[in-house]
């Protein structure tokens, strides 16, 4: 008898160039589909751009069925990603309450599409990992970090509050005392406090870095796929409770506290490279 002819995809994946992407690299070789932040001169910070091309990737990622793990990493050795960028929020979101509800979608819809692709996802953390982008790295299902990076979370110090994961995700990944340590404080957590603390998987030289998240990835890769994409789904239970019942009103609080005399002095700080008046802030209060 014929062979039975199965369904022709309408989607199956693209080729990664054809994407003509400016501000992330993404390959795939193999199994795995890597993107990578591109961004070096910015520390990998999150403007518009990046944020589409990421949500873009990922979502090819997720049709490609020759895709079975999906890798997210920064490019050079400084930084993985320091989150927002902060050049980007001053000119366009700051005191624009009504443009910065719309680009926090955008974040929202990042999150929502790496934690449902359906395939695991490894942060490979090549450099610091700060702000929204530690909520990148919570985001992915496993993490494995270079020995020289630390962790922070800066909202607090910045003129925000790290609710895109931060708040609902670090009291379940470390407990709620440290949680509120790192959140509070906005505290550098060096790579081995990290692994201690559960924040990464594995700790390795950076000369090992590539090596360690192949091994992993192959590990991976030699489990059954839809066991562990409805294995995924039922560990995002927690994630997903906390999330939705806190990401709407997060969203309209962060936007409405763009007009707050704290987020300007917190960004404006920042660019000019200087310290946050945190006593004048008091006094206008």
């Amino acid at each position: 008898m014929p062979k039975k002819q199965g369904k022709k995809n309408i989607y199956s994946g693209k080729s990664p160039k054809s994407f003509k992407f400016k501000h992330i690299i993404y390959k795939k070789e193999d199994y795995k589909a890597t993107i990578t932040i591109n961004r070096v001169k910015v520390l990998n910070c999150l403007d518009l751009t990046t944020i589409h091309e990421l949500t873009a990737a990922f979502k090819d990622a997720s049709w490609d069925d020759n895709i079975a793990v999906i890798i997210l990493t920064g490019a050079g050795k400084q930084a993985f990603s320091t989150g927002a960028d902060l050049n980007e929020q001053q000119e366009y979101f700051l005191g624009n309450p009504n443009d910065y509800y719309k680009w926090m979608y955008e974040f929202i819809q990042l999150h929502e599409v790496m934690r449902n692709v359906g395939k695991p996802t490894i942060a490979r953390l090549n450099g610091i990992v700060v702000g929204g982008g530690n909520e990148l790295n919570m985001s992915c299902d496993l993490a494995i970090a270079s020995d020289h990076i630390y962790i922070r979370q800066v909202g607090a110090a910045r003129g925000s509050v790290a609710a895109a994961g931060a708040t609902q995700f670090l009291p379940i990944m470390v407990g709620d005392r440290r949680a509120r340590e790192i959140l509070f404080l906005c505290e550098e957590i060096p790579a081995a406090k990290a692994l201690e603390w559960g924040l990464v998987n594995q700790v390795v030289p950076y000369e090992k870095l590539d090596e360690a998240v192949d091994l992993l990835a192959k590990k991976l890769y030699n489990k059954l796929p839809e066991c562990l994409r409805y294995t995924k789904q039922q560990l995002n239970f927690w994630r997903d409770l906390s999330w939705h019942t806190t990401i709407g009103h997060a969203r309209d609080w962060l936007s409405l506290h763009n007009l707050s005399g704290e987020v300007k002095e917190g960004i404006s700080a920042f660019n000019q490279k200087r310290g946050v008046n945190y006593k004048k802030v008091r006094k206008t209060k």
